[in-house]
């Protein structure tokens, strides 16, 4: 059904006049070039996260002697495969959470060992179908939905990405291990049925020139052996037979290469990143030595906050200057 609609989408598009293939980072870097020449900007500090991260530093690499300095926020790269490790960044954000359970929780009884009891669930329902009825806004007759392992990973990787609301994680990991989807499944079929959640044009042309043209399924199938309970799983809405349909061509070569720079840098992410590992900064900082690092414990992708506006503030008015938080709970290293 995804693979119907995206055909569809495509000749839409398309007849519409739309170049899908004039969307990716190659061509936004060029425009923000564009950008700063007719506004006749000379220095600029540029501020990216998660993927705008990545592009920030495509704008660096392109044409340097523009940039003063990068903030970088949970950034993804552009050497780095996604898709080929984003179900290993899941595992790890998923281990440490576990870690804090474990370490943390008042009820002992209630949650201990979660991390075996999550697996061995996840891993046992591999291949099921589950059912549930559902009754959209506006009619009187209800249909009978299936769902699987998929859609409660993914009700499991929201609530992990939630500063805010992952401290009811753990209680909710347990419900479902004991059988109980149903309100949970129906939060995701109100979100569905109330709004369009399917990528836009944009993000999957980006994504496919980006991402996927680069993307081996071989290295994805060894994460899924080495994880069985995330076999299947695409945890990002745009993958490999979606993109087979789109046919973009991709970003240049150059571009997904790895580049050294001795402009300063700020970089920071959460601990339970399950998008960008916070190895990611650790990699750009190997390749730009005048960054200075933060790693945000308790925290997930997109730091933010009082915090980190902080640093940016210092980090602005002089980016060589060594940076100063008193925050036990911002590691600076």
């Amino acid at each position: 059904m995804v693979i119907e609609g995206i055909k569809r989408y495509k000749k839409k598009l398309e007849a519409s006049g739309i170049d899908l293939s004039g969307y990716n980072t190659d061509e936004t870097v060029a425009d923000i070039h564009d950008l700063l020449s007719v506004l006749k900007i000379d220095s600029v500090n540029l501020w990216g996260v998660s993927y705008s991260g990545g592009l920030m530093m495509a704008v660096l690499q392109n044409d340097p002697k523009r940039v003063r300095s990068l903030v970088l926020d949970s950034p993804l790269p552009t050497f780095i495969p996604i898709d080929e490790e984003e179900p290993n960044n899941f595992n790890e954000a998923l281990t440490i959470y576990f870690n804090h359970v474990e370490k943390d929780s008042a009820d002992k009884a209630f949650y201990s060992d979660l991390q075996q009891k999550f697996l061995s669930y996840f891993n046992s329902i591999t291949g099921k179908v589950f059912y549930q009825p559902y009754l959209e806004k506006g009619t009187t007759d209800s249909v009978r939905i299936q769902y699987r392992k998929n859609e409660l990973l993914q009700v499991i990787i929201g609530n992990l990405f939630d500063d805010s609301n992952r401290k009811h994680l753990a209680f909710i990991i347990t419900d479902i291990i004991k059988g109980n989807h149903g309100s949970y499944i129906k939060n995701t079929l109100d979100d569905l049925f109330r709004k369009n959640q399917a990528p836009d044009g944009m993000r999957i042309s980006v994504y496919c020139a980006d991402q996927t043209a680069y993307h081996s399924e071989a290295v994805l199938h060894q994460l899924y052996q080495l994880y069985p309970y995330l076999a299947g799983y695409h945890i990002n809405d745009v993958y490999r037979s979606m993109c087979d349909c789109w046919k973009v061509p991709a970003i240049s070569p150059l571009t997904k290469q790895r580049f050294y720079s001795a402009k300063p840098a700020l970089l920071g992410d959460g601990e339970m990143d399950a998008a960008c590992n916070p190895l990611y900064i650790d990699m750009i900082h190997y390749d730009m030595p005048n960054s200075q690092r933060f790693l945000f414990l308790n925290r997930s992708h997109g730091v933010g906050g009082k915090d980190w506006n902080s640093l940016m503030r210092q980090f602005l008015n002089n980016p060589y200057q060594k940076l100063v938080l008193e925050n036990k709970a911002v590691i600076p290293y």
